[in-house]
């Protein structure tokens, strides 16, 4: 785990990623609260690719709890049988659906308290939400965040909520809408677990991680 960075180097470190990308997006097709919530939920132990090809036609037909509802478990399995463990997750979208009709008129709420006493909710799927649908800057940590967190010193610490509690200390405000996004890719696509491309890496020479490796 490096050493936490500086404020100066974590506001260069998001300068260049905002001059790279400017509004970076979540790979998760959804059209709606509803159906982001129902695609984070069904992304666990998933990829965005996998649960975006399952997800396309069900949410073309179904964009509400009460139309999942009308669906029933059983219709849901088969729009998502090619996901792991989709007979757990259709049974937690279905029983959510029904807290969301019963308990909060049929829309998802805009609390992290409220989200996470729904089925198949924890934090990570709870911050998603609100920082993808309702533009609050929360940090979903996930293994790439986490793991670019530690190896550069962004965000230091032993937990995911320790990370996620670095992010909110040290990141300066103006860059916290989007961290969660720029992370993401940054850990997905340079920054990778076994072989971090470091020869394409637009922070490399920031990053404590090359020169203490080679």
């Amino acid at each position: 785990m490096a050493r936490q960075l500086d404020y100066a180097t974590i506001t260069e470190i998001f300068r260049r990623f905002r001059e790279a990308e400017a509004e970076p997006k979540g790979e998760l097709e959804h059209v709606n609260a509803f159906t982001l919530l129902v695609a984070v939920a069904l992304s666990a132990q998933a990829t965005d690719a996998g649960v975006n090809k399952a997800t396309r036609a069900l949410f073309a037909a179904v964009d509400t709890p009460q139309k999942m509802l009308a669906l029933g478990e059983e219709g849901l399995i088969a729009h998502i049988q090619t996901i792991g463990l989709f007979r757990q997750k259709a049974k937690n979208v279905i029983k959510l659906s029904r807290i969301l009709v019963d308990a909060y008129g049929g829309e998802v709420p805009s609390s992290r308290a409220a989200l996470m006493t729904l089925p198949g909710v924890g934090r990570k799927t709870a911050n998603v939400v609100l920082n993808m649908w309702f533009h609050f800057p929360a940090q979903a940590v996930d293994t790439h965040i986490f793991r670019v967190g530690n190896r550069t010193g962004i965000a230091a610490g032993k937990t995911v909520e320790a990370v996620e509690r670095a992010i909110e200390d040290n990141v300066p405000v103006g860059f916290q809408q989007h961290a969660h996004h720029w992370l993401i890719l940054h850990g997905r696509y340079i920054c990778v677990a076994r072989k971090p491309k470091c020869g394409a890496c637009h922070i490399r020479d920031l990053c404590p991680y090359e020169e203490k490796t080679l």
